[in-house]
């Protein structure tokens, strides 16, 4: 019986998707949006720099990380759903954070995408 913690598959592919989506979104959006709140976006240049001529691969590197988070996350609702009090499920805050993430390289990954 391994001994970690729940919930860390689907924050990893979430991180991972995070990741992928930063590394797409670091062209063009990011500098955009950063700029428009007026936070400086001159440190993204190295990374665009090295992420732009991968950028489709990370595009679906990171749909795919995210995705699988996803139906990683809807499992372990489901499983909390049937868990019950006292039961060893995924914490909520766990499941909270993942959420958020997914939401972040979501938004990201579109940013990415539609930017370009």
């Amino acid at each position: 019986m391994q001994n970690r913690p729940k919930g860390i598959d689907a924050g990893a592919f979430t991180l991972a998707g995070i990741a992928a989506a930063f590394g797409v979104a670091s062209c063009c959006a990011l500098p955009f949006l950063l700029a428009s709140a007026g936070i400086g976006a001159a440190w993204l240049g190295g990374i665009a720099m090295v992420a732009m001529p991968y950028r489709t691969p990370l595009l679906l590197i990171g749909a795919a990380c995210l995705i699988l988070g996803a139906f990683l996350l809807f499992r372990q609702q489901r499983a909390a759903a049937r868990c019950g009090p006292g039961g060893a499920c995924t914490p909520r805050w766990v499941r909270i954070l993942t959420l958020a993430g997914l939401l972040l390289g979501a938004a990201l990954l579109w940013a990415g995408y539609h930017y370009v």
